[in-house]
C-alpha cells in the first residue's frame, strides 16, 4: 500500500524560509506528477506547485519567485523550498502524487496527511 508522509512544517517569521519534504513508500511502478497543495482556514484547497516526471513545473501566481518545487526520483520524494514567507502563506500543506502501482493500471492520486505551516511574528 502506498503512503505519503510530509515533513518540514512549523512556525516561521515573515520573510523566513522553510523546506517541505514528502516521501512515498510502498509498492510502486512509476510516479507521474508530484505536487503541493495548501488549505488555509475556511478556504478551499489550492494548488501551490506541481512538477511532472519530465521536470516541467507550474506554480500558483501567489508563490512565483518565492517557492521552488523539486523532485528526487530515486528517493520518491518531492520538495518545496519556500522563501520570503508571508502570513498569507499560513496553511496546511499537502503533497499529492500520481502513482501507478503496476503497469496495467492507470495512475491514481495519493495524498499525504498534511503538515502545518504558520507564518507569524
Amino acid at each position: 500500500q502506498v503512503q505519503l508522509v510530509e515533513s518540514g512544517g512549523g512556525l516561521v517569521q515573515p520573510g523566513g524560509s522553510l523546506r517541505l519534504s514528502c516521501a512515498a513508500s510502498g509498492t510502486m511502478f512509476s510516479i507521474d506528477a508530484m505536487g503541493w497543495y495548501r488549505q488555509a482556514p475556511e478556504k478551499e484547497r489550492e494548488l501551490v506547485a506541481r512538477i511532472i516526471s519530465g521536470g516541467s513545473t507550474e506554480y500558483a501566481d501567489s508563490v512565483k519567485g518565492r517557492f521552488t518545487i523539486s523532485r528526487d526520483n530515486a528517493k520518491n520524494t518531492v520538495y518545496l523550498q519556500m522563501n520570503s514567507l508571508k502570513p498569507e502563506d499560513t496553511a496546511v500543506y499537502y503533497c499529492k502524487m500520481e502513482i501507478k502501482v503496476n503497469r496495467f493500471y492507470a495512475a491514481k492520486d495519493y495524498w499525504g496527511k498534511g503538515t502545518l505551516v504558520t507564518v507569524s511574528s
